[in-house]
């Protein structure tokens, strides 16, 4: 097996997970950023990142990173890293057509003593099972012979500029012990805080797979205790405040889950379990108390505008926020989009607005024209829906000049404002 030494690097993929990890690998070595989109390449290449991981500054600093689209330029590489999305289908079931295609892209472009080494989130088995094949037949290598396999989940927190790329323990792993020892001393190379070596891909696989999938089941307690305590007229804030003082408390927030990976991961696993023979009960459970969360805050909303005598048929609901989470441009599978399907299913009329979102890309990819909400432009009723700083730091005055009619309602998803003040400008407010 060939030692990596100073073997050019290829990152396949260069979204959230993939630009940081070439950024920092071509500080180091010759590297190479591939990606099928075009405009995103040209993007790059002039030192813009519209997904704000990564600056100027960061970009100028990778002064052996470069970027193509032609897969051509794949060749010559020694150590491809994969970095592609897996998302879900319209059923829940997982999507690996973009895996698979990097996979073939991938395989055309490799030689004898290379390394593939998979971040993309996967079931226990799916390098193994799935990619593996693939690249023996299209690269007709021998796989643990001729060329070799690492799987390293990505662990990125999307518009988190503390828990950084460098600065989050990387889970390695490799196909055999030869193969752990290099993708292990690979990514030593730029992971300040170590790395922790998994005694298998499939260990590796699987690890990464529960940690999204531990903390969506751990948001679904809050969210039903939220559904709980609205019943019993009890603020869930104050009660989990309240049981927060014990030291082993783990202080969970109920709120919508959407995203690449909470919402998505669990179903991965789930998947594997069933073709397996075993029906999972928790983890599904879970899954449903925080699918159905947006049409329960879009009724909610309902509910109280039909209380204070607002014609919801005649209404406009304002909605701030439609990232999948705050101070991110990241749209993807954002459970705002389900609340607007909820409350225009009651046919009310619907304006969203967002700072950090790209206009376009909302369109593109859900449909929606992003509108404006200001004095000039009043809504019936709000729903602050994504903690961004703009709306966390707006004072409650502001918002009510937002609103025309006596008695609007706010829906505060986040509970990002003071309930007094909320009521000393009329509003009527419910929050998770």
């Amino acid at each position: 097996m060939k030692k990596p030494d100073r073997k050019r690097i290829a990152v396949i993929g260069l979204g959230y997970v993939g630009l940081p990890l070439a950024v920092e690998f071509g500080k180091k070595r010759p590297t190479l950023g591939f990606d099928i989109n075009v405009t995103r390449i040209n993007e790059l290449r002039s030192q813009e990142d519209r997904t704000l991981e990564v600056n100027r500054d960061d970009l100028s600093r990778a002064s052996q990173l470069t970027f193509s689209s032609d897969s051509e330029a794949l060749r010559g590489c020694g150590i491809f890293i994969i970095t592609v999305p897996t998302p879900i289908d319209n059923v829940n079931r997982p999507d690996l057509s973009f895996l698979i295609k990097a996979s073939e892209t991938v395989a055309k472009a490799m030689s004898s003593g290379d390394l593939v080494i998979y971040e993309s989130t996967v079931y226990p088995g799916c390098t193994e099972e799935i990619c593996v094949p693939i690249l023996e037949k299209v690269s007709r290598l021998k796989y643990n012979k001729t060329f070799f396999c690492g799987y390293s989940p990505e662990r990125i927190n999307p518009g988190d500029k503390k828990n950084t790329l460098t600065k989050i323990t990387k889970i390695t792993s490799g196909s055999n012990a030869a193969a752990s020892t290099m993708v292990d001393d690979i990514y030593r190379e730029i992971i300040e805080v170590g790395t922790f070596r998994a005694p298998s891909i499939r260990v590796a696989e699987a690890a990464k797979v529960i940690e999204n999938t531990q903390r969506d089941l751990n948001i679904a307690l809050v969210n039903e205790l939220s559904v709980i305590f609205e019943r019993m007229d009890i603020d869930t804030i104050d009660v989990l405040e309240a049981a927060g003082s014990k030291w082993n408390f783990l202080p969970f927030r109920p709120g919508l889950v959407g995203g690449h990976c909470i919402g998505v991961d669990p179903y991965y696993l789930t998947h594997k379990a069933e073709a397996l023979g075993y029906h999972p009960q928790v983890i599904l459970a879970g899954r449903k108390i925080n699918d159905n969360m947006a049409s329960y805050v879009g009724q909610s909303l309902v509910r109280l505008m039909l209380k204070n005598g607002i014609d919801t048929t005649n209404a406009t609901v304002g909605i701030m926020g439609v990232t999948f989470k705050e101070n991110c441009p990241d749209i993807r599978n954002s459970k705002i989009i389900d609340v607007i399907k909820e409350l225009k299913s009651w046919n009310v009329n619907v304006v969203a607005v967002d700072p950090w979102a790209d206009p376009s890309e909302v369109e593109k990819e859900y449909g929606i024209t992003l509108g404006h909400i200001d004095s000039a432009h009043q809504v019936d009723s709000l729903i602050v829906a994504v903690g961004h700083d703009e709306y966390r730091t707006m004072p409650a005055g502001v918002l009510r000049g937002l609103c025309r009619g006596e008695n609007p309602v706010l829906v505060d998803v986040k509970s990002l404002y003071d309930r007094a003040l909320l009521t000393e400008q009329n509003f009527s407010f419910f929050r998770l």
